[in-house]
């Protein structure tokens, strides 16, 4: 291989890690929230910077699987949640 060639891949490796790294670590809560709606139940994990954001997550990503258009999605995110468990990171 090239010189040029062998500096550009480890350049973008570089650059993928430090986005990565970046990603990780702004995550710094993880909560797993369980919610029913409609008769149907589902859980869904999600992490984030703070407590309150990882929570919305998790509760919009369990109720993708339970609802079915905007109205019941909407729905859905304002029912109180079966369980919710976070931890820090």
């Amino acid at each position: 291989m090239k010189r040029g060639t062998i500096i550009t891949l480890v350049a973008i490796v570089l650059f993928g890690a430090l986005l990565l790294f970046n990603t990780l670590s702004a995550q710094k809560v993880e909560c797993t929230i369980c919610v029913e709606y409609n008769g149907k139940r589902n859980c869904a994990a999600a992490s984030h910077e703070n407590e309150a954001d990882a929570r919305q997550s998790a509760q919009t990503t369990a109720c993708g699987t339970l609802t079915s258009g905007m109205n019941d999605a909407i729905a859905c995110g304002r029912v109180t949640p079966v369980s919710a468990q976070c931890k820090k990171r």
